[in-house]
This record gives structure tokens, sequence and C-alpha cells, in this order.
């Protein structure tokens, strides 16, 4: 072994060209020369054998990245190449949140999976019509919301290419956006969610009895999908009345921010009910032993002839009720964690069910109020008269 002095550090040569020896940690770094320039990666290992496996995936990849920088010097670039830039970058954004990050890698899935050869293709041989005859193809069966972000996904890795100039202008450009439309909900009636939920427990296949328990869950505190799963027994204040719906973004709240969920009174009996069939769970554990129920639903909703809705449209449910019963907007949205103090809760729930605005509509009336009744002064009897 070759000792070799850098600076302060001691580095041994190893018998593998590229690879060096850290004796002060043990641990094995590769240290090659690429394109003029000395990189450096610690190894992670201080056996020869893992680290000679290890240097083999390092070179290889810093090859293959130093090859792009060449490509997009001579102004050729695949759009494989355009996507992982688009990606590195993605991935360093401070702005976004991690749930916009992977919506992100989502869309550039469905966009390299719906057009065959895309990766590979050289970004300025991509022309307007090609683009064109995607998106006619691609929007037949996406949503609008899907179709608009992955013709955005599409738009910014093309604009990778004119940066790199690789392309002279952005041909995705042209493609127009699908109207988005608001969603009509279509929510069970209070007799048809009851029905719903006793068909589930009476299925008694699997875990439908959690999935009962899940969809009550959803429905009586407006949770997401994700909030409910984090939810464990320590959030549940049973003295107080309410509920902690943790902040975390990954799996948790939307907005990174803790809130608390008042604890309605079919919320408390189906706690109380749940707590006292597990009287060893830890505070720790989770409420829920099952984190979604989309299956039991789909087949309730089928054998019972009830519209299809989904673990999101519990949410609604909520909101919805709440309304109803007299709720006020700004509430109901802090509830949910909305924080634009009510505007989207007024645009979703402003118009509620059929029957409910029959029934209010009655109360309104334009004629005008006929003057109380008085009622009348009593008469004097006459008094008898007697004859003699």
């Amino acid at each position: 072994m070759q000792t070799k002095q850098d600076g302060q550090k001691t580095w041994q040569k190893s018998s593998v060209a590229n690879l060096y020896y850290y004796a002060p940690t043990g641990t094995y770094y590769a240290r090659p020369r690429i394109k003029g320039k000395v990189k450096v990666k610690c190894l992670r290992t201080d056996k020869l054998s893992v680290a000679k496996q290890r240097l083999g995936d390092f070179l290889r990849e810093e090859h293959r990245k130093a090859e792009s920088m060449d490509s997009k010097a001579a102004g050729k670039l695949t759009f494989g190449e355009a996507a992982e830039t688009f990606k590195s970058r993605l991935a360093a954004s401070k702005d976004l949140k991690p749930r916009s990050k992977s919506y992100r890698l989502e869309r550039l899935k469905a966009l390299t999976k719906s057009w065959p050869n895309l990766e590979t293709t050289d970004i300025g041989k991509i022309r307007k019509h090609d683009c064109q005859e995607w998106a006619k193809i691609f929007g037949k069966d996406s949503s609008p919301t899907a179709f608009n972000n992955t013709v955005g996904t599409l738009q910014l890795i093309l604009a990778i290419g004119i940066e790199f100039g690789a392309c002279y202008d952005n041909p995705a450009k042209s493609i127009g956006k699908h109207r988005v439309r608001a969603k009509q909900l279509e929510l069970p009636s209070q007799a048809e969610f009851q029905a719903l939920l006793t068909y589930v427990e009476s299925v008694r296949v699997g875990r439908t009895k959690s999935c009962a328990n899940l969809m009550r869950f959803l429905a009586y505190g407006g949770f997401r999908k994700g909030e409910a799963k984090q939810i464990s027994w320590a959030d549940c204040d049973f003295e107080k009345g309410k509920i902690r719906v943790k902040g975390d973004p990954e799996t948790g709240t939307k907005n990174w921010e803790v809130r608390y969920v008042p604890m309605i009174p079919e919320m408390k009996i189906l706690l109380e009910k749940l707590r006292s069939e597990r009287p060893e769970a830890k505070p720790s554990d989770a409420v829920m032993l099952v984190s979604e129920c989309q299956g039991a639903i789909n087949t309730a909703c089928k054998n019972l002839n009830v519209t299809r809705f989904t673990h999101h449209d519990l949410r609604h449910l909520f909101a919805t009720r709440c309304i109803e019963t007299g709720v006020d907007i700004p509430t109901v949205a802090k509830w949910l964690g909305h924080k634009d103090g009510g505007a989207l809760a007024m645009k979703v729930y402003g118009h509620l069910r059929e029957e409910h605005s029959s029934g209010m509509a009655k109360l309104v009336s334009f004629a005008v109020a006929a003057p109380a009744e008085t009622a009348p002064a009593p008469k004097n009897e006459p008094t008898e008269q007697t004859t003699h």
C-alpha cells in the first residue's frame, strides 16, 4: 500500500485504480479524475469487495453525466436527459411541498409511459405536431386536472432543452388546456350512509368491521385519508372533546400546521366504543386499524344501488352535515384545515343537498305579516232581575 499525505488526512492507495482507503476512519473512497476534475465520494464501507462494486457504479454514473454534459454542450440533448435535469431541480426546490414534487414525478411517469420512445428522442426533433398528436390520445382517458398538469410537466422539460440550446422554441405550448369543471357532489343521504355501514359490517370477510369504522371516522371528523392514518389515541382529548390532526405534509395535514377538530357526539361514541374494545392500546397506537376502505365502499354502493363515492367524499359529507345543521362556513373551513377563511368551502359547499335547499326556501316569504290578533274584551253578562 502506498501512503499519500493530503493536508491533515492520510490516504492509502489500494490495488484498484481510483480507489483509496482513508486510514483515520477505515473507510474506502472513490477518487477518479473525469474530464480533468477529481471527483471524491465516500463509499461507506471498509470492505474492499464492496468498495470495488460501489466504485464501478459511481464511475458509470459519473461518465454518463460527463457524456450528457458533452451532448448538451454540442446542442444535443435527449428528452430523458432533460427530464433528469428537471428531477434534480425539482428535488432541490424549496418552494414546493413534498406532495407537489411527488405529483410532478407522477405526471412525468404518465407522460413517458403514454409517449413511446420519448425518453430516447432528441429533444430538438420534437415538433408541434408530435405534441398535439400525443395530447389528442392522452386527453381521451385523462381527467382535465391530470391532463393539464402532465402538459405543464412536458412544457417545463422542453424549456430545459431551450435553455441548453438543443431546441429553439417550445412545441408543447401549442397544446390547449382542458376545462376543469367543478365536481358535482353526490353524497349519500343519512339513511343511505347508515345502510352502507350496516352492509359493510354484515359481510364479515377480512377487515370489513375496521373498514366501517374508518368510514365513520372520516365522515364524523372530516379528515383526509392520510390524516386519519396518523391520528393516535394520544391525539384524542376526551376531556376537552377534540382531536389533534398532526402537521405532516408527507402523510398528514396538507398545510403543515396542526389543527383541532371537535368530537361530535357520534365521534365520541365511536371512539369510546373502540377504546373499550382495545383496552391494551397504547397512546402512540393508531386509532384506525386500516388506512383505506375504498373496496368496501365500492361493493356496498354497488349492492345497495347508491352512487359510488370516495374516501375524500366522506370529508365532503362531514362539511355538508355541519353546514346543514347551522355551523357557519368559516368555522367549518377551520375544522377542515382551509387557510382562506372559508372561500373554498363557500365555493364547494355553497349548494347543499336539494331537500335541504327546499326546506330552507319554505322559510323565505315576501308576504306582509298579518297584524297580531288581540283578544276580544270580555262582555258584561246581563244580570238576572227578580220579579216579584
